[in-house]
């Protein structure tokens, strides 16, 4: 198992530089940040009282201005104003 994902891991890296990855793995590649970091907070926000009206806010700031430090700024304000509310 070790060597399997050691092996898809180092793959991209691996590859002679002639080797280009097709259209669809590059474009499909995009969207893994997004993915993992909606892996990482969703079940905290799901599980969470204050934690979820700011995770509100900050989807709300990231889809309005797209902006990554906004987006951290925003929450993290939201979920020290949602907590001194409580």
């Amino acid at each position: 198992m070790a060597a399997v994902t050691y092996l898809l891991r180092a793959s991209f890296l691996l590859l002679p530089p002639h080797i280009e990855t097709p259209a669809l793995l590059r474009r499909a590649l995009r969207y893994v940040p997004a993915a993992v970091l909606t892996a990482i907070w969703a079940p905290e926000v799901a599980l969470a009282d204050e934690r979820l009206a700011a995770g509100v806010v900050a989807i709300a700031v990231a889809w309005r201005w797209r902006l990554t430090f906004a987006t951290i700024l925003a929450g993290l304000a939201a979920l020290h104003f949602f907590h001194w509310l409580t």
